[in-house]
């Protein structure tokens, strides 16, 4: 007898914002429902360039996820044969609004030299997997029964600080040295990205963020709001709020994906919220 896995639906809600100490919000997020895709951004750049290529990244990968849906379209990169398509599909995403952020800032002067990080994830309720792809220092957390865990790493000096052995974790969070990203869409012509996949357990709640969270909150406060019994909506509030409370130096963005076995009356839900 064969038994098949009950499928799984994710539920979203997000909120971006400001902060105390910034004039505009360089910082960008997408919920594309229809393809379970979820994507934070955080842009850098003079002459508010930031925002532009924070929010070119998340609208070339939407508009690459829309226009693939149809299996008869060419994808404009190699399809790497040792990863899945979900993998490829996020991998390219990426890698077009890679090129599309260098080709506008090699054309305007105004953009000139803008960028900007990216996390991505992609929930597969067939496969009952998490794809996540990121570039820079913009994260994902990973919030189970064991307890919150960071799931990508940093692509950023004070990361191969620690990897070197010359600072420990703890040391990096104390630390008063400004840390600076190695890598960054639009840059360069190309861009090498981290992009992997990771088995989802009913009840797993995934958080993307800009460094604006991540820089102002520890993990253990972190777990605190993303672990309490409340709205997915008033845990992204709690979770920006506390960031301010604790200087909000820079834009917030979060991100937070609910996966849950179907029921009869659950369907995928997204809310996003401005302040």
């Amino acid at each position: 007898m064969k038994i098949e896995a009950s499928p799984m639906r994710a539920i979203a809600a997000g909120l971006s914002d400001v902060g105390l100490q910034r004039e505009h919000n360089e910082d960008s997020f997408v919920v594309l429902s229809e393809h379970d895709l979820f994507v934070v951004a955080d842009g850098m750049g003079g002459h508010r360039a930031g925002d532009v290529a924070s929010k070119l990244a998340t609208e070339t990968i939407s508009e690459f996820f829309r226009s693939t849906a149809n299996e008869d379209v060419t994808w404009p990169f190699h399809f790497d044969t040792n990863l899945s398509e979900e993998e490829n599909r996020l991998l390219t995403g990426i890698r077009v609004a890679n090129r599309q952020i260098f080709e506008r800032s090699s054309r305007s002067r105004e953009c000139h030299g803008m960028g900007t990080t990216v996390v991505g994830a992609m929930f597969s309720p067939r496969k009952r997997r998490m794809y996540i792809g990121h570039v820079g220092d913009s994260r994902c957390y990973r919030l189970r029964s064991q307890g919150l865990e960071q799931i990508t790493k940093d692509h950023s000096l004070l990361q191969e600080q620690i990897d070197a052995g010359l600072i420990t974790p703890e040391q990096a969070v104390n630390s008063t040295i400004k840390n600076l990203v190695t890598r960054a869409l639009g840059v360069d012509e190309s861009v090498l990205l981290d992009v992997n996949e990771h088995t989802v357990q009913e009840g797993d709640i995934y958080l993307l963020c800009s460094d604006g969270l991540s820089d102002m909150v520890d993990d253990p406060a972190i777990a605190k709001i993303v672990s309490a019994d409340m709205a997915l909506e008033h845990k992204a509030i709690h979770l920006v709020d506390l960031a301010n409370e604790n200087g909000g130096r820079d834009n917030i963005s979060v991100l937070l994906v609910e996966v849950h076995e179907a029921a009869e009356k659950r369907g995928l839900l997204a809310r996003w919220l401005s302040k």
